[in-house]
């Protein structure tokens, strides 16, 4: 028998849906998984320091950890319409010198965020408040902080908080870029192999074809871990983070990931990208 693989993946909704069939043991000739649950700004700073086997962590941090991980091509989060949003609580507001917080500095939603902001704020904003991503909307909403960078189902009730979109991440990636968004990675460990990467690779990409399969058979495992969240919100939240991508990055979404982090070096915001740093096996 493989091996027992130790990963950890958040508890959103798309990334149950995707790991469900493979975390119960569904999908034929794949290795056991050892599930732990916690948020992408915890799993960033668990691959920093090499603490598990397969990680799902922002595309952001990737020029930090691809010595010690591979990127897998399949099980991770791009797509259209989906980017992360400024939030305010009065429409049109300016940002220049103001607080804004986000949901973590090494966190794709940031990135984004100060691409955009380099271009679109004279000035550039005040205090950056790292805040776990539930926490950010009331922030905004009891003025604690000025503005919110915002990301998963976030999209689909800020209103609720009788919050304003001032800017959506996403719209101005693809206006500029043409691109899917890049958001959340799957990176394995080189030191497992390269058959156990392959291995590992088709697993995910069958546990996301088993779980568009049959979508019934991973509402339980969803709901159990979406924090509360309405249904008809966490098949929202599925519908616009698991698409074509997730089963295979494909030449847009490699150009997608290459795209954002050589912007991202040019102007001095992450490390630069070695030439075959993001080839798997």
């Amino acid at each position: 028998m493989p091996k027992t693989i130790k990963i950890a993946y958040s508890p959103c909704p798309n990334d149950t849906f995707v790991f469900d069939a493979w975390a119960h043991g569904r999908v034929p000739g794949a290795p056991k998984l050892d599930v732990t649950f916690a948020d992408i700004d915890v799993t960033n700073g668990m691959a920093e320091r090499g603490e598990f086997d397969v990680l799902k962590v922002s595309y952001a941090v990737l020029p930090w950890v691809l010595d010690e991980y591979a990127l897998l091509p399949c099980g991770g989060a791009l797509g259209r319409g989906c980017g992360p949003l400024v939030l305010t609580r009065e429409p049109g507001a300016e940002l220049t010198g103001r607080t804004v917080a986000v949901p973590g500095e090494r966190s794709t939603a940031y990135l984004l965020f100060r691409l955009w902001a380099a271009e679109q704020v004279p000035g550039g904003v005040g205090q950056i408040v790292v805040l776990p991503f539930h926490e950010i909307m009331p922030a905004v909403r009891d003025g604690k902080v000025d503005a919110g960078l915002v990301i998963h189902e976030a999209r689909f009730t800020y209103q609720e908080y009788g919050l304003h979109c001032l800017a959506d991440m996403g719209e101005h990636w693809e206006s500029a870029t043409g691109l899917p968004i890049p958001l959340g990675a799957i990176i394995a460990k080189r030191s497992l192999g390269a058959e156990m990467l392959r291995l590992l690779a088709d697993s995910a990409r069958a546990s996301v074809r088993m779980a568009w399969d049959d979508p019934a058979a991973s509402r339980p495992y969803v709901l159990q871990h979406a924090q509360e969240m309405d249904p008809k919100v966490a098949d929202q939240h599925i519908g616009l983070y698991v698409n074509e991508f997730t089963a295979d990055l494909g030449p847009d979404g490699y150009a997608a990931v290459r795209g954002l982090l050589t912007r991202a070096a040019a102007e001095g915001l992450v490390p630069p990208l070695g030439r075959e740093a993001l080839a798997f096996v």
